[in-house]
């Protein structure tokens, strides 16, 4: 159960944001419908700092990463930078006896994510990584209907994660090379959303998998491009569920179109985040379409409705729950499904692994506990 970040005794965290980008507006919002303060605000340069400081209407500019860091009036750090940087960060974080609000992906790779467990861990502070799509009402009531055996035994997964701002060869970003953005794009990006909230809902982990990638243009904008665009993968689960998962970042007219389906011998279900206030429920003698509402809802999903049925709840509205509950396990609160720093190393080990079968042209490859 959470509590609102004004009930932990705590009194207002303090937060700093290294980077200046969508993300960190987005954190920033989050940051204050939380009850937080936002003193701080670091990027590359100082130049950098202070227009995003501005921006994102920051106490002040640093000068430099290491400035905020070591500020004592700072409580939590939001990391909103390049892939490349954030396992660095967050462990210099850690290390100044910060809290931690890392975007993923954790780190390039899953030695570098253990390490920032074991920190966190041996530091004793909060480390959180944005699964933020955990944080939908409609993604808890299915997971709460899976875990009271509403579908019965879980038999395939159909899932898929879908953007198009990749599409054109003239489309370009930062996250197509891997100096920057890691080895993996297209999964570390979104699949590693995809898997994470196939897991959280069903309960289980995902035991071994076939992948194959595609890259479908070697440079973008006159620059060499080392990652993948489209990932192909086939899953086994624990239980022994088979699954398809597609993820591309170049399906025309798909902007952020996750979708989970699981079939079940008694219900299937199906969400899609571009339509959050609804649940498909299909059976065999007939479907229904579950509207969001907070007096029917299961008890975990009700709680994050802030919102009566009817109100639209969206994107932002999922990652203030999540914020809310970050700062919530700062003040001493132990939130439900909180993704950690374990979340995070747990999804560098399936990225390895999907590199790991695509570089094999496919073969099953067994996905690390």
């Amino acid at each position: 159960m959470t509590t609102d970040v004004t009930d932990t005794g705590l009194g207002t965290i303090r937060a700093g944001i290294l980077g200046g980008g969508f993300m960190a507006r987005v954190h920033r919002t989050a940051a204050r419908d939380a009850g937080g303060e936002l003193r701080a605000v670091a990027t590359r340069s100082a130049s950098g700092s202070r227009q995003a400081a501005d921006e994102l209407g920051a106490g002040r500019a640093e000068i430099d990463v290491a400035t905020l860091l070591d500020a004592e009036d700072i409580d939590v750090v939001h990391i909103c930078t390049p892939n490349a940087t954030h396992a660095d960060l967050a462990l210099r974080a850690l290390e100044a006896g910060k809290h931690v609000i890392c975007e993923k992906p954790l780190a390039t790779n899953a030695d570098d994510a253990k390490r920032l467990v074991e920190l966190a861990a041996e530091r004793g502070r909060v480390a959180a990584v944005p699964f933020v799509y955990r944080y939908h009402p409609m993604v808890r009531e299915a997971r709460a209907r899976v875990a009271r055996g509403d579908v019965g035994e879980l038999l395939t997964l159909d899932c898929s994660y879908l953007q198009d701002w990749m599409l054109l060869p003239t489309d370009d970003d930062w996250r197509v090379r891997s100096a920057t953005g890691g080895a993996s794009r297209a999964f570390a990006d979104i699949g590693s959303h995809l898997c994470d909230l196939i897991e959280f809902v069903i309960g289980e982990r995902i035991r071994s998998l076939s992948a194959r990638t595609r890259r479908v243009f070697d440079e973008r904008a006159g620059q060499t491009v080392d990652t993948e665009d489209i990932v192909a993968i086939l899953v086994e689960t624990e239980s022994g569920a088979l699954g398809t998962l597609l993820i591309s970042q170049m399906a025309a007219g798909r902007k952020n179109a996750l979708t989970l389906e699981l079939h079940g011998s008694l219900q299937s279900l199906r969400f899609e985040q571009e339509r959050p206030e609804e649940l498909w429920v299909g059976m065999r003698r007939e479907s229904r379409i579950l509207l969001r509402d907070p007096a029917t809802a299961a008890p975990d999903s009700a709680r994050l409705q802030r919102v009566p049925a009817g109100h639209a709840m969206g994107y932002q509205d999922a990652f203030n729950g999540f914020i809310a509950d970050v700062y919530a396990a700062i003040g001493g609160v132990h939130p439900t499904g909180l993704p950690t720093f374990e979340d995070g190393y747990r999804s560098a080990v399936l990225t390895e692994a999907v590199l790991a079968s695509a570089a094999t042209d496919g073969r099953w490859t067994e996905v690390a506990a």
